[in-house]
């Protein structure tokens, strides 16, 4: 039997690239990769101010040997085609492979590093890592499906019904101490009988024993599944898993519906102090599950009525608006929440309901604090933060921000409150991480022409989180912006516009975009990239102070949230996101907290785990903390006003260091 929560991935081979001229050679390409996006990737920076739709026509490559799977195009003519060129976007490596990329194929400056070979930019925590979390326990989910045929009554043996039920699960499975919802009590006799006395029972192992919440004649214990839900203030995220086999079926995302009556948690709170606004917001975050169950549902043809469960997992604020809570005491001093563990909900009973069985019920996971909920202690489970005795920061970059140090002694964490510009909120043409978003970003610093990649290799449609981060970073160091994040007056270039006095940078011209109208980086957007970043920063460092250790203490870096596995360590760091440290102390783990609510459906032992990290994590409140206003304030520059901790960006900065030509 499988034990991985990894979804089908594409073929694992991988192959090397060689680049002419220079002889640059970069290891380790997936198989399928375009030449377009392994160039940019190893930082051979080429033109691409279509993102690599092949609409502009000017990536040309010259293939000098290997095998390539390519897209014809009309931007090359025949003879062209003969003589081996063709367009980077449009090739896709499936051998090893030698290429020549011209000089009018390149940005006036292009440098190469093996980061494909290194691993920088991609997800390291890979799913045998997973596979360990979960192998450590036993595979027992909170809701089990149990088919059963039963003796039939006689003369000779006329226990009751419910005692002869209670006795087959107990005979047939080892179950005790069973009770059963009321409603399955008085639907018993019909439902036993139905089928021959063969019946399906849906128990869910609570810590009081177990329980039944679901009755059905027939048997159907080959399906079993189960909805885990990252609800997130910005975007919602949910898996479908396949309980029996242990995989993911399929994953989805939506924008959350409660984007209309605030960006962030504070604003949500302060909107649902009025009447019918607490269910009107409870109702925005029950439709936004309903799309992502919808495209779950559609994607794997699975039916409704075979989900046992939902584990979600979501800030304090989301969850209480999830099941109905008032959330009006979490911003008030001393920001208590309202309970550290909020008991199982059906599913049905959420707002008009969550389009699942009536039996169904929506699990939570354990709060911290008022803003250090259920996702972050769902994180720290997921990322195995119980299981190292490193000093580990765990960093869930998204709009509220959490940070956690520690180790399997001890936690402390703390909500940085970032605001929305990571997941593409509060920015003009911001996005999630969704094809057609713009990921990358590299600008030359003599011409100030881009280069994009989009998730999908799609028509650029917007920028996502680690696009405004690559973006802002590539702004500066081509100096068309200053460390504040002005932009520089003494840059000439058709990129750079004043409309209506308000500076701005043309990433993709309107011809080359997906909207058909041009994609731009805003000062207004620079300005909420810089707050966001400092917010990130500062928190994390007033964290290390209070138990007097240091960024260079640390020795790993979890990083979370849905862009993870976009982010270029140089490129945050280049921003101020984090200092200059060895990126081998850095790992993505991607959603760690849908990561953990999978594994908190999959094992019971996980989700034990968690309300054990729930109970040990110290929470350091930063609203009222000087220290973090102060670290906040030198924050606020790109990437930092003590540039000790940013010496490569600081010669960079200061033109003292040099620059490879290829």
């Amino acid at each position: 039997m499988p034990n991985s929560l990894s979804m089908s991935t594409p073929p694992t081979a991988s192959h090397t690239l060689i680049f002419q001229p220079g002889d640059r050679c970069v290891e380790g390409v997936a198989h399928g990769t375009s030449i377009m996006r392994a160039a940019i990737e190893a930082g051979l920076d080429m033109v691409a101010p279509c993102g690599g739709t092949g609409s502009c026509g000017r990536c040309r490559v010259r293939i000098i040997s290997g095998d390539i799977e390519c897209d014809p195009s009309p931007a090359l003519t025949a003879e062209e085609w003969s003589q081996g060129w063709r367009l980077a976007c449009k090739c896709h490596v499936i051998s090893n492979v030698e290429c020549e990329i011209p000089d009018s194929s390149r940005l006036a400056e292009s440098r190469v590093r093996d980061t494909l070979a290194s691993g920088e930019g991609h997800a390291l925590m890979v799913s045998k890592r997973v596979e360990d979390l979960l192998g450590r326990r036993p595979v027992v989910p909170v809701v089990k499906v149990f088919s059963m045929q039963l003796e039939p009554p006689s003369a000779h043996d006329n226990l009751n019904d419910l005692a002869r039920f209670r006795k087959g699960l107990s005979d047939q499975f080892g179950l005790t101490n069973v009770s059963v919802d009321s409603i399955w009590i008085r639907n018993m006799p019909a439902v036993l009988r139905q089928e021959g006395w063969l019946v399906t029972a849906t128990v869910v192992n609570t810590p009081y024993g177990y329980k039944v919440i679901n009755l059905e004649s027939g048997a159907r214990s080959d399906e079993a599944y189960a909805v885990a839900l990252d609800v997130g203030t910005t975007t919602i995220w949910g898996q479908l898993l396949d309980l029996n086999r242990q995989v993911v079926l399929a994953e989805a995302s939506a924008y959350s519906h409660q984007i209309r009556y605030g960006e962030d948690v504070i604003s949500r709170v302060i909107y649902s102090q009025g009447p019918g606004r607490r269910e009107a917001l409870q109702q925005a975050v029950v439709d936004t599950i309903n799309d992502v169950l919808d495209q779950l549902v559609e994607n794997t043809g699975v039916d409704r009525g075979s989900i046992s469960h939902i584990m979600a997992a979501g800030n304090t604020t989301m969850t209480c608006l999830l099941v109905g809570i008032d959330p009006k005491y979490l911003r008030l001093q001393p920001y208590v929440p309202p309970a550290d563990f909020i008991p199982p909900v059906r599913a049905v009973n959420l707002g008009d309901g969550i389009h699942v069985g009536r039996h169904v019920h929506v699990y939570t996971f354990p709060t911290v604090a008022s803003y250090v909920g259920g996702d972050i202690v769902s994180g720290v489970v997921g990322a195995g933060l119980t299981e190292t005795e490193k000093i580990t920061l765990y960093l869930d970059i998204g709009t509220n921000g959490e940070a956690v140090v520690g180790n399997r002694e001890w936690l402390i964490a703390a909500s940085c409150s970032a605001g929305p510009a990571f997941e593409g909120g509060g920015l003009r043409h911001g996005m999630r991480a969704s094809p057609g978003a713009i990921e990358a970003v590299r600008i030359d610093p003599l011409t100030f022409e881009p280069a994009i990649l989009t998730v999908g290799d799609r028509a650029p449609l917007g920028i996502c989180g680690s696009g405004i981060i690559d973006a802002v970073a590539e702004l500066l160091k081509a100096g068309v912006i200053g460390q504040n994040g002005r932009f520089n007056p003494d840059v000439a270039s058709p990129r750079v516009r004043h409309p209506e006095g308000a500076a701005e940078y043309v990433l993709v011209e309107a011809q080359y975009s997906g909207t058909g109208s041009d994609i731009v980086v805003s000062e207004t957007d620079i300005d909420n990239v810089i707050r966001a970043k400092a917010a990130m920063f500062a928190g994390v460092q007033t964290l290390l102070e209070s138990v007097m250790l240091s960024w260079n203490d640390l020795e790993q870096i979890m990083i979370a949230g849905g862009f993870g596995h976009y982010l270029r360590l140089e490129q945050a760091m280049a921003l101020g996101l984090f200092p200059e440290l060895p990126h081998d102390r850095f790992l993505f783990v991607g959603n760690g907290s849908l990561l953990g609510a999978a594994l908190g459906s999959f094992s019971i032992d996980m989700l034990k785990t968690a309300h054990n990290v729930a109970l040990m994590m110290t929470n350091v409140e930063l609203s009222d903390n000087q220290r973090f206003v102060d670290n906040y304030m030198a924050a606020n520059f790109i990437p930092h006003t003590d540039m000790s901790l940013f010496p490569t960006m600081e010669r960079r900065l200061s033109g003292s260091a040099g620059r490879e030509k290829v």
